[in-house]
């Protein structure tokens, strides 16, 4: 099965911030694989995400103190946005994976540090919860910084979307599949599979445990239990993962388990 590659131009664009995520040339080594297996990724294109689903998950003063800075506004949008279109895709049947940037697993209701602005997952989500298409939803969150925004906005609800998510703490690259194949086999009720995608902890990369195929298995994990639980509904949105040398393979690797 082939892959939706969700994915704006405009992403490339670094000016609108001064972080490792915004780097120049962060993105290249991703799309220049994509952009070569047509067989393999569809790439679409998103829009903006609207206010009112930026505000299903952020204060309007966080909002509005976003909105200060017009290039970033403008990106930070265009993200959620480009979130909110993977899970819609995924929620299809067609699994699918964002290229976005800015992030956004730091980002809590009224406030983000982390390089993340809004969080695209929980707008996602909360698009997807809004329309009654979900009620529970399960994250993995394998960033090397546990995505603290996620577990703000989406856990605890008092609307009755139940979400449950795993940020895997093993530092033993066997034990951290291990980790996530074992909260896997527990899960006995969701409506849809999302990844934050963080490839920080890569081998080469800040984190230095995952290797390549350690990427792909998780890929492989999100697969197989989606498919047994949820229809195979399942997306992933990137995070993390600052080694411009090694972050196209290392996604490339995570798709090839997860198409």
């Amino acid at each position: 099965m082939s892959i939706k590659i969700v994915f704006h131009e405009c992403y490339y664009n670094s000016r609108y911030a001064m972080d490792p995520a915004a780097s120049e040339g962060r993105l290249d080594g991703i799309m220049k694989i994509i952009k070569r297996k047509s067989e393999v990724y569809e790439i679409i294109t998103p829009n903006p995400a609207g206010e009112a689903e930026i505000l299903r998950a952020h204060g309007r003063n966080h909002c509005e103190r976003v909105k200060q800075d017009t290039l970033l506004y403008e990106l930070a949008v265009l993200a959620a946005g480009g979130a909110i279109m993977a899970a819609e895709k995924a929620y299809d049947g067609n699994p699918a994976f964002a290229v976005i940037r800015p992030p956004g697993h730091h980002a809590s209701a009224d406030s983000c540090w982390g390089f993340c602005h809004f969080n695209n997952m929980a707008i996602s989500l909360l698009k997807l919860y809004s329309d009654k298409k979900i009620k529970k939803a399960f994250i993995l969150d394998f960033d090397l910084h546990t995505g603290d925004g996620n577990i703000n906005i989406l856990e605890n609800r008092d609307d009755g979307f139940i979400v449950s998510i795993l940020n895997p703490a093993s530092a033993e690259r066997g034990n951290y599949l291990r980790e996530v194949e074992a909260y896997m086999k527990d899960i006995t009720d969701v409506d849809i599979f999302a990844a934050s995608a963080g490839f920080d902890q890569g081998i080469d990369d800040w984190g230095a445990l995952l290797y390549p195929e350690d990427y792909a298995e998780l890929g492989r994990l999100m697969k197989e239990y989606s498919k047994k639980l949820c229809k195979g509904r399942r997306y992933a949105i990137l995070k993390g993962g600052y080694n411009h040398g090694v972050i196209g393979l290392i996604t490339d690797s995570f798709c090839k388990g997860f198409a």
